[in-house]
Formats: C-alpha cells, structure tokens, sequence
C-alpha cells in the first residue's frame, strides 16, 4: 500500500509539474494533477479487462481452429 500511495504522489506531482510549466498556472496544474490521473484509472481499469480477455484467449486452444493432423485421427 505504501509503494501504490507512493506512486500516486509522484503521478500527482509529475502532472502538476508540466502543467504548471506549460501554462504558468497553478490552477491548471492542480486542475490536471487531478483529473489527468483520475482518467488513467479508468482508462487503466478497461485495458486490463482487454489484456485479460486477451491473455485467456491465448490460454485456451480454439475450438474454431481445425487440428492440421485431424486426418490422421479419424478412424
């Protein structure tokens, strides 16, 4: 938990950080420290639905796909 909080403090300061240098405010740097981090958690929640989805579809042979040696089975 200390490592996930750390990590959340160099996020916010990373964004508040070039949001202050690209505009000179910190109103928007607090603003995106804020939001820009808030957006990757969700956007961060559907990719690893996707990559899981993913990585279970390559676990699992398809039944789709013939056996190229289904030939030599059949009796």
């Amino acid at each position: 938990m200390i490592k996930t909080m750390s990590f959340a403090m160099l996020h916010f300061s990373v964004a508040f950080t070039i949001a202050y240098l690209f505009t000179g405010s910190i109103l928007v740097g607090g603003l995106m420290a804020l939001i820009e981090p808030a957006c990757n958690t969700v956007v961060f929640y559907f990719h690893e639905r996707a990559w899981q989805r993913h990585q279970h579809a390559q676990d699992m042979p398809s039944a789709i796909e013939p056996d190229e040696h289904e030939w030599a089975y059949a009796a």
